[in-house]
């Protein structure tokens, strides 16, 4: 099960199913495969109609929303985001990362019926970014994936904030006040868990403890799904509230399964469009944002911005500092949306499908296009770590 914990190998596989489902798509089985996943499965007297690319995007990748909240959770409490000296920097990137994109997508798509798609290029996809960054960047010094990771996670934050607040609509008050029941049951719970808890020591069944949490698990994504806020934000609230050494070890159980089924299933299902059959010069302004806003948005965002707070932050701290190049790589990196930015478009044009299918392609081209590029500017970057040699404590995996 190790090898489905591999950055490398959850990169791989996403992009095999996102290219597989695209391919499929433009098949000549591929109305039957589309027309399969708006299929709808609704479960009698709960309310909960999906269909089946839905029961995927709002289901099953609240998952992945858990792990990536319980992530974000202990770099608050106890990793690179537990003091402002450490936030700082790549708060201060993320903000660039976000802003710069969000910029380039309005300069093409203006004041227009598809500029609600701002937020689709601003994304960054954790598990591909350090997925590309451990294929090509074996000499690359620690403080820089870290770098990486907490700009990642600050990233991720921002893009749960926009889902809960751009994409949420009419929202029902009493269904919300029934996922908060539920998430403070839930939370109260999962310390029975903790290993000094009396629960625990007193060596009790552990199997009561799981079903009950399981249980209110689902009721709070149901409780979300029915309020009208997107499901996948009851993945984040649970992931937030859960008793840290218990969220652990269920990141650690669930990793295997989030990176080798769900993200490569939503990959799939998200990529199953067909290309538009359009002239350039046909296609909407939203694509072109999108296409431009992932790879030379980030790129440009993170460089510019985070390259100056480095300038700063670093000399009020006394921690060594990274270079602009470091800081580029981490841009040329962040312009890898795909997932996150895969749903965020799903979520943006939900009310125009054509502009939704261009979207998708754009997504998949511009984050091909930051894979390409990133993948040289990590390899050059490892290769003159590499050359700077371990005296320097600057090379290999141990560096600092």
């Amino acid at each position: 099960m190790n090898i489905l914990r591999s950055e490398r190998v959850s990169a791989s596989l996403l992009l095999a199913a996102a290219v597989l489902g695209l391919i499929l798509a433009n098949s000549p089985i591929g109305h039957d495969l589309v027309e399969f996943k708006h299929a709808h499965l609704a479960i009698p007297f709960t309310g909960l109609d999906l269909s089946l690319g839905h029961w995927v995007s709002d289901g099953l990748l609240a998952v992945f929303f858990f792990i990536v909240a319980v992530e974000l959770r202990r770099e608050l409490v106890i990793g690179e985001l537990n003091s402002f000296s450490k936030a700082a920097l790549p708060a201060i990137a993320a903000l660039g990362g976000v802003v710069a994109p969000a910029l380039v997508f309005l300069a093409f798509a203006g004041a227009g019926p598809t500029a609600d798609g701002w937020p689709i290029p601003t994304a960054t996809d954790i598990a591909f970014a350090l997925g590309v960054l451990a294929m090509f960047g074996r000499f690359i010094p620690t403080r820089v994936r870290v770098f990486l990771l907490a700009l990642a996670v600050l990233d991720d934050l921002i893009a749960i904030l926009i889902i809960a607040f751009f994409f949420t609509a009419d929202a029902d008050l009493a269904y919300l006040g029934f996922a908060a029941i539920t998430v403070t049951l839930f939370g109260m719970m999962s310390r029975l868990l903790a290993p000094r808890s009396p629960y625990v020591l007193a060596r009790r069944a552990l199997w009561p403890v799981m079903v009950g949490l399981w249980t209110l698990a689902v009721l709070t994504w149901s409780f979300v799904y029915l309020s009208g806020v997107h499901a996948t934000i009851a993945g984040v609230m649970l992931g937030l509230v859960m008793s840290r050494r218990p969220a652990g070890r269920a990141v650690h159980s669930l990793e295997p399964m989030s990176n080798a089924v769900i993200l490569p299933l939503f990959a799939f299902s998200a990529a199953l469009v067909a290309i538009p059959a359009v002239r350039p010069s046909e296609l909407d302004p939203a694509f072109w944002g999108i296409l431009v806003g992932l790879p030379v948005g980030k790129i440009v965002g993170i460089t510019i911005i985070g390259g100056i707070a480095t300038l700063f932050v670093h000399r009020r701290t006394g921690i060594k500092p990274l270079t602009w190049s470091d800081v580029a790589m981490v841009g040329a990196l962040g312009g890898i949306g795909f997932t996150v930015s895969l749903l965020m478009n799903e979520l943006a044009f939900r009310e125009y499908p054509e502009v939704a299918d261009q979207g998708v392609v754009a997504v998949l081209i511009g984050s091909g296009i930051a894979i390409a590029i990133s993948a040289v500017f990590v390899s050059l970057k490892s290769r003159a770590y590499r050359r700077r040699g371990a005296a320097e404590g600057v090379g290999g995996p141990l560096a600092h």
